[in-house]
């Protein structure tokens, strides 16, 4: 399939948008194996194309979430925001260095285990419901905060991700805050996050693709928001038992065939 149709990439972008949007996610883990199996994107030109559209995703995503949880709400949780974003930030550079120096096979291998890595948070951990009362307090939650930013980060900056299928679990666990707000603060974490991510591989020389696809990512971004919303619309219509068995699954297949590229 060219990697140019515009139509192609406005649909695949849609379906995984869907996919996302069903358990509030952009859908970028979906994404990414569809890039490399499907328009057959090497491995690192597949992530930076993923991070590009992630980041069209996520900038439309939070003015979108603002009539259900108020901005003033997001920066009022300024503290946890600092908190994550000293980690992330910093693995989100480290990430996109590795990836950038990693041969392509090692990164196919790498990408092939996060992904299952994110099938089993998506199979176990979505949809956990903390107890509102932090575990930890003081310094020793502000080192965790910050190692854990730190392997988001890394983790985005590697497939391409926002990272809210690992944010979203650890704000509401490690900081006891509510679904709703850490869906929001998971957006305002990954913004930033990911425009590290993207200032590094912006140095490398796969950055071109970007450049050479233009058309093919803003379809597919497009496509993708489309679909988070019909996603979202549908939410309440799917039995969450049944559909995230199946959604790792997809993750755990996608993985296999990822592996086996070269």
């Amino acid at each position: 399939m060219a990697k140019n149709g515009k139509t192609a990439a406005f649909a695949g972008g849609a379906a995984v948008g869907a996919l996302g949007g069903l358990i509030g996610l952009g859908g970028a883990e979906f994404r990414l194996p569809l890039l490399i199996g499907v328009y057959g994107f090497g491995a690192l030109s597949a992530v930076i194309m993923n991070k590009a559209m992630s980041l069209i995703v996520v900038a439309f995503s939070l003015p979108f979430r603002a009539s259900s949880v108020p901005f003033g709400d997001v920066v009022a949780s300024w503290p946890i925001l600092a908190n994550i974003l000293a980690g992330s930030l910093l693995g989100a550079w480290f990430g996109a260095d590795w990836a950038t120096k990693l041969k392509s096979k090692t990164l196919f291998r790498t990408i092939a285990v996060l992904l299952v890595m994110i099938a089993l948070v998506l199979f176990f951990g979505h949809g956990v419901h903390g107890t509102g009362a932090p575990p930890l307090t003081g310094v020793a939650q502000v080192i965790v905060g910050v190692v854990a930013g730190f392997a988001i980060g890394v983790v985005a900056a590697l497939m391409g991700v926002a990272g809210g299928e690992l944010l979203i679990p650890t704000l509401i666990l490690l900081f006891g805050v509510d679904i709703k707000l850490a869906g929001s603060l998971s957006l305002a974490i990954s913004l930033p996050t990911m425009i590290v991510g993207f200032a590094r591989y912006s140095r490398d020389g796969s950055f071109a693709v970007i450049k050479e696809n233009t058309g093919f990512a803003v379809a597919m971004a497009a496509g993708s928001i489309v679909g988070a919303f019909i996603g979202s619309l549908l939410l309440g219509y799917v039995d969450e038992d049944i559909l995230l068995p199946i959604l790792s699954l997809i993750l755990v297949l996608s993985a296999f065939k990822v592996w086996r590229h070269e």
